[in-house]
């Protein structure tokens, strides 16, 4: 027996009465299956599935049903950007003092291509019971796209953490100039601290090239130096490292006291400290690695770029502790974008059934009504208007159109008769015919 040949993508109502969006799974082990997944590889989330509740499903499966989940919730987010900037509402209150990082981690993706992953952390400034300065309720946001996009996205977190309405706000990160865009875009007014390790590497990079130039630093150079810059600011600390650089002429000296320099103004920890604000950047480094390379950078992954974004969104909302929220509005959208294919596919039908009909009633009024054979009198009126038939090529104009009249038979002349001439025919200039 042949196979039967396929029909195509049908919609089973049951399916759609008892909530089913991947066919086969319940509602609640899709759901345990996705979380596991964005917690662990595919493989080991079937497994963790199977032991735990006894549901069996392939690695495929797993990927799929996370993978879609994961694209319904980042339309979700945003749709919600969208509507965030064209209505522009009234965040919700939150923290008086609020922090704000933000930091980069590479993922190796399908080709051998690497690209960078953009987070941003948020968190609440207080003090701990000893007077420490520390962030809580950090939460964080990923995305892989450009600086610009990024920036735009993120307005879905810091509309949540209520950030706009926020006192006091820091930005504890490094130099890099996109960064100081993301902060000039939510909150220009916050306050911008270069992460002290970040400076510390870069004086204690200038102290190695300072060694292999031939110069010699005490053991504790760097010690006391970084101990300065932390409890004295930048002043003193800077200007030693000019007279290092002038003493032992290095590009690459100059280039990281050139980068210290231009950041003079976001050094001044000794005021960071005194008004209660962090000076160091461990909140979202902690993101990059529990977050991000947690799940996307495991041995062997490589990802294609458009399933990077779809993770990242059930990884924050796992890390959140918005895994509830995440999933009930992309339940609803993979729900709605079903309904959608089915109301396209049952509109695809009618209308071909709309246009085989009218084909069909064509052909049935043609075989119902025959031609009618045309009638003698119609025949010869038809050849009655017929044009008059023009004269064929071999006509000449300058052949005569008068022609001489053939002579009478010749009469018998009798006796006496009198002869008579013939009459001649003659054409005028205005071509009359005169005889």
């Amino acid at each position: 027996m042949a196979p039967a040949p396929s029909v195509g993508w049908a919609f089973f109502p049951l399916d759609e009465q008892l909530g089913l969006v991947s066919g086969g799974v319940t509602p609640r082990g899709e759901e345990m299956l996705v979380r596991l997944a964005s917690w662990m590889p595919f493989e080991q989330a079937r497994e963790f599935l199977q032991d735990l509740v006894g549901i069996q499903v392939s690695k495929a499966t797993a990927r799929r049903a996370t993978l879609a989940t994961g694209e319904a919730a980042l339309v979700v987010c945003e749709g919600e950007v969208e509507r965030l900037k064209q209505e522009v509402p009234q965040a919700p209150g939150g923290a008086d003092q609020q922090l704000l990082s933000a930091d980069g981690a590479m993922v190796h993706l399908v080709g051998g291509e690497w690209a960078e992953v953009k987070t941003l952390v948020m968190g609440e400034v207080t003090r701990n019971k000893r007077g420490e300065v520390c962030t809580r309720q950090i939460s964080s946001f990923s995305r892989l796209c450009e600086a610009e996009r990024f920036a735009e996205a993120a307005l879905v977190e810091t509309h949540r953490r209520g950030l706009e309405r926020a006192a006091e706000v820091c930005a504890v990160q490094d130099g890099a100039e996109w960064l100081q865009g993301l902060v000039d875009y939510h909150r220009a007014d916050a306050v911008r601290i270069l992460d002290f390790a970040h400076a510390a590497e870069y004086v204690n990079e200038i102290g190695q090239a300072v060694q292999a130039a031939g110069g010699r630093l005490p053991p504790t150079w760097l010690t006391g130096l970084l101990h300065r810059l932390k409890h004295q600011g930048p002043a003193r600390v800077l200007k030693h490292l000019a007279w290092l650089a002038a003493r032992y002429p290095s590009p690459l000296i100059q280039e990281k006291l050139a980068y210290l320099q231009k950041r003079a103004t976001h050094m001044q920890y000794p005021t960071y400290q005194e008004a209660g604000w962090p000076i160091g950047s461990g909140s979202v480094e902690s993101a990059n690695k529990g977050v991000i390379e947690a799940r996307l950078k495991g041995a062997g992954m490589r990802w294609g770029r458009q399933n990077v974004n779809p993770m990242l969104v059930l990884r924050n909302a796992v890390c959140n502790r918005q895994w509830n929220e995440t999933w009930r509005t992309s339940v609803a959208q993979r729900q709605a974008l079903r309904t959608h294919r089915r109301q396209a596919a049952s509109q695809q039908r009618l209308t071909r059934a709309f246009w085989m009909l009218v084909f069909w009633g064509a052909r049935v009024y043609r075989l119902s009504h025959p031609p009618v054979p045309a009638s003698p009198s119609m025949t010869a009126e038809a050849l009655a208007e017929q044009p008059t038939r023009r004269l064929g090529a071999g006509y000449s104009w300058r052949k005569p159109f008068l022609r001489r009249p053939p002579s009478p038979p010749p009469v018998p002349e009798g006796p006496g008769a009198k002869k008579e001439k013939a009459p001649l025919l003659t054409l005028s200039q205005k071509g009359s015919l005169r005889l």
